[in-house]
């Protein structure tokens, strides 16, 4: 049996290297590893003014540390007086607690620890601690708890307040140990040793995989659809038989993630009878009295507590608090015989800087909620509704040439409205 012969190699010509992209060429990304590290310094002096805690790679002029997902916590532990020292111990911790006021119940998980000798005193005649001693650790991308696996969550406060409430809190903390012989004093309590220890941030960094889209062009008919949008339609019921229902035609973004550091683009649509139009148009959002403002497009955020684990009727029992994090606002662009249309925006809150995350008992999660929600009821021709569609928040806004911080978030599966539900949507 012989073998098939080989095809004859030719050898092609290598293509010169350039730094920039040609005309035919297309920059896919730029490694990370191209973005200047920061060169500062924390550091946290214990009471004593005897030792400090030296943390590297850190902005100028920090109130705490700030690691990202998967950073390195590196530094030195400085002894200002290593006579009589012993041994020199730093500790890395992460903890998660969720308390329940009124009933009582709390949670506990350790999201981290890893700990290093970094130096013993082996005889009495041994040599001295050294003056500086580094250190360097790696933070783990995940924890478990009751027996699951998740992300390792951002560092985060939050409360309910009033009975039942729920306090929660994520903390991470770096410490180093300097231990010296105790002292012959009551309760045996070692004074001599000292302890420097400081909370630090963690922010684990994401970011869109796609920018946001054009925004839809209006015709005669209304907004002209395209796959980068997607329409979220809501009815808002009429009180009287005589009078039409008004459809409230929301469209977002398809790809539903956005940056927490850029406003949010939405179109809106109201469509009825051109009589329902003219009733419509007080509560309107851009009524010319923001008081009268009943349609509305916000940005709002679910912080949800488990901490029993109790199920009634087979479903989970949670608390929850809703904060409204970004606020709408629209100007009207176009009209109809029986139709309005609005191009608008949600402004989000400076303050926030954590995305969507879930850890153990406690999770965080962002909607886009429509409502038509008038001041006096009674008196609207039109019964109050509202709409929630789930978001994907990032700390990081899309860089068209792939030079960007953090992981990278793709569109997930739609939600439905029994996972909306589920999901204790309020």
């Amino acid at each position: 049996m012989s073998n098939p012969a080989l095809p004859p190699y030719a050898a092609s010509h290598t293509p010169a290297y350039t730094s920039q992209p040609r005309s035919h060429e297309q920059r896919l990304s730029i490694s990370r590893s191209l973005r200047p590290r920061p060169s500062g310094e924390f550091v946290k002096e214990s009471r004593s003014h005897n030792a400090r805690l030296r943390l590297g790679r850190q902005e100028q002029h920090v109130e705490l540390p700030i690691y990202g997902a998967g950073g390195v916590v590196d530094g030195i532990v400085e002894a200002g007086k290593p006579d009589g020292i012993t041994s020199v111990e730093v500790k890395i911790e992460g903890r998660l607690r969720v308390q329940e006021t009124g009933a009582g119940g709390t949670a506990h998980s350790k999201l981290c620890y890893e700990s290093h000798m970094l130096w013993m005193k082996e005889t009495p005649t041994s040599t001295p601690c050294p003056p500086q001693l580094p250190f360097r650790f790696h933070l783990p991308p995940t924890f478990l708890y009751l027996e699951q696996t998740y992300p390792l969550p951002p560092t985060y406060n939050v409360a309910l307040d009033g009975i039942p409430g729920f306090n929660g809190i994520i903390e991470y903390s770096v410490t180093a140990v300097l231990s010296r012989p105790a002292l012959p004093l009551p309760f045996g309590k070692n004074v001599g040793n000292i302890v420097v220890t400081t909370p630090f941030i963690y922010l684990p960094r994401s970011r869109p995989a796609t920018p946001l889209p054009a925004r839809l062009t209006l015709s005669r008919q209304g907004y002209i659809p395209t796959p980068d949008w997607r329409e979220h339609t809501s009815v808002i019921s009429s009180k009287v038989s005589s009078t039409a229902d008004i459809h409230a035609r929301l469209y977002i973004p398809s790809s539903r993630i956005f940056s927490l550091t850029e406003s949010i683009p939405v179109h809106l649509i109201i469509e009825t009878s051109s009589y329902a139009i003219a009733q419509y148009l007080p509560y309107g959002p851009t009524a010319s009295f923001i008081g009268n403002r009943a349609t509305r497009v916000s940005l709002v955020r679910q912080t949800a507590a488990d901490v029993r684990h109790a199920m009634i009727s087979s479903t989970k029992t949670y608390m929850w608090r809703v904060d409204t994090i970004g606020h709408s606002s629209f100007t009207r662009t176009g009209d109809g015989p029986t139709w309005l249309a609005f191009d608008g925006e949600i402004s989000l809150r400076e303050d926030v800087g954590v995305a969507g995350f879930k850890a153990g008992g406690l999770s965080v999660k962002d909607y886009i909620l429509f409502e038509f929600a008038p001041s006096d009821p009674a008196h609207t021709p039109f019964v109050p509704t509202r709409q929630l569609v789930p978001v994907k928040m990032t700390t990081d806004p899309w860089t068209a040439d792939g030079l960007g911080a953090g992981r990278v978030v793709l569109p997930s599966p739609e939600e439905t409205e029994e996972d909306v539900k589920s999901g204790y949507a309020f």
